[in-house]
C-alpha cells in the first residue's frame, strides 16, 4: 500500500480544512515546496496536492503548485478544480497523475478520452458522503452511488478512484472502513486510493486490511500523531 501525504494550498498557504469548509482551516506553513519537499524526505510514495482555491472557484494557486512539482523526485498527483480536457492536460505535462471530481460527472466522455490517451494517470475522486457521491467542492450530488460511479468509470480504463469520506475529512475519526473495502471489493482492477478520518498507524492498517492500494495521510500527520515512516512499516 503506497503512502500519500497531502499538501492542500489556500492562497499560496498549506492548510487543513475541516469537513472541507473553506472558513474552517488551520494553516500549517506558508511554502509548500518546502512542505513537499519535508515529506519527500519522510520517504512518501507520493504527494497528492490540492489546489483548494481552485476547487472553490475562488482563484487559483498554478505557479504554486508547478513550483512545487518542480522542486521533488517524488511522483505527484494534483487535484482541485480539474474541469475541463485542456486544464487535466496541462496538469499532466508535469504531474505524475491528475484527479478529476466534478468533470467526470459532467463530462464523462472527456474523462472516457483521458483515460485513453492518458493510461494509468487519471484518477477520479469519489467524495462520498452516505454512500452517495458529492461535487462541486462537495456541494451537490451527483446523483450516484458509490458502487455504480466506479462500475461506470471503470468500464471507461479508470482504475484508479480517490475515495474521500467527507464526514470524518479532517476529522481525525477514524476511515470509513465499510466503504472502502465495499468500493475496493467492486472489482480486482479497481486501486482504491483512501482519504478521509485517518488519525492513527491502527487505521492505516485497517484502510490496507480493507484491501486499499494506498493512503492519503493529512491531518494526523500534520498534528504528528502519525508519521510517514511508521505508516510505511504497517503498509
Amino acid at each position: 500500500m503506497e503512502v500519500i501525504p497531502a499538501v492542500d494550498i489556500m492562497g499560496g498557504q498549506v492548510v487543513r480544512l475541516v469537513k472541507g469548509d473553506p472558513a474552517n482551516k488551520v494553516v500549517y506553513g506558508s511554502d509548500p515546496s518546502e512542505t513537499a519537499k519535508k515529506w519527500e524526505a519522510a520517504r512518501a510514495d507520493m504527494l497528492h496536492v490540492v489546489d483548494l482555491d481552485a476547487a472553490f472557484g475562488t482563484g487559483n494557486n498554478k505557479e504554486a503548485v508547478a513550483k512545487l512539482v518542480s522542486s521533488v523526485k517524488v511522483p505527484v498527483q494534483v487535484a482541485g478544480g480539474v474541469r475541463t480536457a485542456d486544464a487535466a492536460k496541462d496538469a499532466l505535462e508535469k504531474a505524475a497523475r491528475v484527479v478529476i471530481g466534478t468533470m467526470a460527472y459532467s463530462d464523462p466522455e472527456a474523462v472516457r478520452k483521458l483515460a485513453k490517451k492518458y493510461p494509468g494517470r487519471i484518477v477520479v475522486s469519489i467524495d462520498q458522503s452516505g454512500g452517495k457521491v458529492m461535487v462541486s467542492g462537495w456541494k451537490e450530488s451527483a446523483g450516484v452511488s458509490v458502487k455504480d460511479a466506479i462500475v461506470q468509470f471503470l468500464g471507461m480504463g479508470i482504475e484508479n478512484f480517490l475515495l474521500t469520506s467527507i464526514e470524518r475529512d479532517g476529522m481525525l475519526a477514524g476511515p470509513d472502513v465499510e466503504t472502502l473495502a465495499q468500493a475496493a471489493g467492486v472489482d480486482g482492477r479497481v486501486r482504491v486510493i483512501a482519504s478521509g478520518g485517518i488519525s492513527s498507524v491502527a487505521d492505516a492498517v485497517r484502510v490496507k486490511s480493507a484491501g486499499c492500494a494506498a493512503v492519503i495521510l493529512g491531518k494526523a500527520m500534520y498534528d504528528g500523531k502519525v508519521s510517514i515512516e511508521r505508516v510505511k512499516a504497517v503498509a
